[in-house]
């Protein structure tokens, strides 16, 4: 049963990013169709975690090259990679390491933790690896007293299949066990983040760059500390922090020249403060001047 389980998964994984590549390709059409004087968009597509980052960077770049126009747009990590092998990206956003497969070309822009997020009621301070995968398995802890918080059962909040975030999350807590059917699935950071906000008895994960100035400033949702490490600028850039992820741009081989200058503006200095502004730890690598 579990075989047949997962290779449904895989089907509906495949579906879903050849339906978002077809309506990819339907809006670059008609983009080029509608404006033949100006010059190609440079198409970024993927993780809808990079995407705020991306659209961000994109708007400042166009400022400072008024004859370039670089267009993000969201879909998934998967969906940004099958993108980029069809020719339909220029550059892909993911925002988990690569598989053996899939053999593109990457680099890091950032470094992002993945946030535990609660609602801000809930009395629980931390969990610890072990307690966040026997919740999300939906069998071993199944309600909040179990952890030392309030009498409610746990209801789990997780993204779908094809999300990068998902697979950065399978990959560094789950290892390949299966999250229960009983979770909700939820198709971008802003729904996971929604509904933990409104549900004393939810738990989530999204990317901590989304999440870490808005739940401070508003109160909304609580970060927990996962080992007894809290998600900081300083935990995730020493990896002290557990749950740490990349945030890639992938091409097909070498970019075309206005797709390399904007991979070179993000890796800039300018480009890196302003990811490190919105909470994120810049890329490991050393940034041009």
């Amino acid at each position: 049963m579990s075989n047949i389980s997962d290779l449904n998964d895989k089907r509906t994984t495949r579906m879903r990013v050849v339906m978002i590549v077809m309506v990819t390709v339907a809006m670059a059409t008609l983009c080029l169709s509608c404006s033949k004087d100006t010059e190609r968009p440079i198409n970024v597509i993927g993780s809808t975690s990079m995407q705020p980052f991306a659209e961000m960077l994109s708007q400042e770049f166009n400022k400072r090259h008024p004859d370039a126009n670089v267009e993000v747009q969201g879909g998934g990590s998967t969906a940004g990679i099958e993108a980029v092998r069809s020719d339909i990206a220029d550059i892909g956003m993911c925002s988990r390491y690569l598989k053996k497969d899939e053999a593109l070309d990457s680099v890091t822009i950032a470094l992002d933790g993945l946030a535990i997020i609660v609602h801000h009621s809930n009395p629980i301070q931390e969990l610890s690896l072990q307690q966040i995968q026997d919740i999300f398995v939906g069998k071993t802890i199944t309600g909040w007293s179990q952890v030392g918080g309030r009498d409610l059962p746990i209801r789990m909040i997780t993204r779908e299949e094809g999300s990068g975030t998902r697979e950065a999350f399978m990959n560094l807590v789950m290892h390949k066990v299966r999250i229960s059917r009983k979770a909700l699935t939820q198709e971008s950071n802003g729904a996971v983040r929604e509904l933990v906000r409104n549900d004393p008895a939810a738990i989530g994960y999204m990317s901590q760059g989304l999440v870490m100035g808005e739940a401070k400033i508003l109160g909304l949702e609580k970060i927990l500390g996962v080992n007894g490490i809290v998600p900081t600028h300083a935990t995730v850039s020493s990896g002290e922090y557990p749950l740490v992820r990349p945030f890639l741009f992938v091409t097909k081989g070498k970019p075309i020249p206005k797709a390399q200058e904007f991979i070179d503006f993000v890796l800039s200095e300018p480009g890196q403060t302003m990811l490190e502004m919105e909470g994120l730890v810049r890329a490991k690598q050393q940034v041009k001047p």
